[in-house]
């Protein structure tokens, strides 16, 4: 009988079976049997650190290819990948997480934009800036400059920022003094701002007395949702540039 619950209970540790890191950690754990006055057996469950995820979860060897030891699972999505071990450094593995982060929200805003502009107007998106019906009230120049000012001014401040945490918030640096306590950093994570401006649905975390008070679980769960859809959404865009340069599109290729 022992044997049997002590199978059952590792069986469902799996992470074929049970993929949260709560669950694992508390299904994934050792049973002991133990005996109680009177002959009966009593067994004892002692909670078992979660093992780190693999991106070839069948293979237990290859060393730093496999299982880097720089890589300790704490990050959202990580999984072991960094076969160029550009994640050696601490600080290097910092700022390529915020840059994988960020390029991973473009890329989704780009794949949305690419469908429905096309699946609104028939132009290719590759094509939808020399279509003459486009509408342009302003000049490629006028854009260009626009968008180098604006885009350099919000870059210039994330950037200090990510040297100088909550550095951007204060009044001074924002053109809308009274609102830059909306700007300040309320879950202290890097790349996580949450807040009243960054958050208003409160998908993670809720408005308390007129403070953003973060919730932990949903935002860790969201954090890898993100990531996850952040890395699929760029491997996305180096299909869609692919099919660009044959004269293809996503819609054609599905074809509609």
């Amino acid at each position: 009988m022992a044997a049997t619950s002590g199978a059952v209970l590792n069986g469902l540790g799996s992470t074929f079976l049970c993929g949260g890191k709560r669950s694992q950690a508390l299904l994934g754990a050792k049973v002991s049997p133990s005996s109680a006055p009177g002959g009966a057996r009593k067994f004892s469950v002692v909670t078992a650190a979660a093992p780190k995820k693999s991106w070839i979860p069948a293979v237990k060897g290859g060393g730093n290819l496999i299982d880097p030891e720089w890589l300790d699972g704490s990050l959202p999505g990580d999984y072991g990948f960094d076969p160029l071990g550009l994640g050696k450094d601490p600080a290097f593995l910092k700022w390529y997480r915020e840059a994988e982060l960020i390029h991973g929200r473009w890329a989704m805003a780009a794949v949305v934009g690419i469908f429905v502009g096309q699946a609104w107007s028939g132009i290719p998106w590759f094509e939808a800036g020399a279509e003459p019906g486009a509408i342009a009230p302003f000049s490629f120049g006028s854009l260009l400059g626009t968008q180098l000012l604006l885009m350099g001014w919000v870059e210039s401040k994330r950037w200090v920022d990510f040297f100088n945490p909550q550095s951007q918030s204060v009044e001074w640096a924002t053109p809308w003094s009274k609102t830059a306590e909306n700007f300040a950093n309320a879950t202290g994570e890097q790349g996580y701002p949450g807040g009243k401006f960054f958050d208003p649905l409160g998908l993670a975390g809720t408005i308390q007395n007129g403070v953003y008070v973060p919730d932990v679980e949903k935002l860790e769960r969201l954090k890898l949702a993100e990531i996850k859809h952040s890395r699929i959404a760029m491997l996305a865009m180096l299909i869609f540039y692919f099919e660009a340069g044959q004269g293809k599109t996503p819609l054609g290729a599905l074809g509609l």
